[in-house]
C-alpha cells in the first residue's frame, strides 16, 4: 500500500511530521490495537499456558464450585485430593458444597495439587 502521508520538515530539512489521510490514521490505529492484543495474548500464554475445554469453562460460569470442576477435570476422586493435600475428604466435601470456604492455605494446597492458580479456585 503506498503512503499518501505529507511529510513536513523542519528548518534544517528535517522530516518532523507526517500528515495522514484519516482513512490511513484509522487502518494503523486498529492494527496497532491488533499488535497490542496479540502481544498481550503471548504475555498471558507464557504465564498461563495451560488452557482448559470449553466444558470447563461453561461448568465453572454455570457456577459450579471450581475446586470441583478442576478435581473432575484432572480425574480426581475427593478422596484423593484431599490427601494428595493433606486435609480430610469431608473437608473438600464441604468446600465443594460451598457450606466451607477453606482457608488460603487450604486453597493454596489445593491449587497445588490441581495445578492451577489460586486465582482460579477464588
Amino acid at each position: 500500500m503506498t503512503s499518501h502521508a505529507q511529510i513536513i520538515r523542519d528548518v534544517n530539512g528535517n522530516p518532523a511530521f507526517a500528515v495522514l489521510p484519516i482513512d490511513e490514521y484509522e487502518r494503523l490505529l486498529e492494527a496497532a490495537d491488533e499488535a497490542a492484543g496479540l502481544h498481550a495474548f503471548d504475555a498471558y500464554k507464557a504465564i498461563h499456558p495451560e488452557t482448559f475445554p470449553d466444558e470447563v469453562a461453561s461448568r465453572l460460569l454455570n457456577g459450579e464450585h471450581p475446586v470441583k470442576v478442576f478435581r473432575e477435570y484432572r480425574d480426581l476422586t475427593q478422596t484423593q485430593l484431599a490427601e494428595a493435600a493433606g486435609l480430610r475428604q469431608a473437608y473438600v466435601s464441604q468446600i465443594e458444597a460451598g457450606s466451607r470456604v477453606g482457608t488460603v492455605d487450604v486453597l493454596k494446597r489445593i491449587a497445588e495439587v490441581l495445578r492451577v492458580d489460586l486465582d482460579d479456585l477464588a
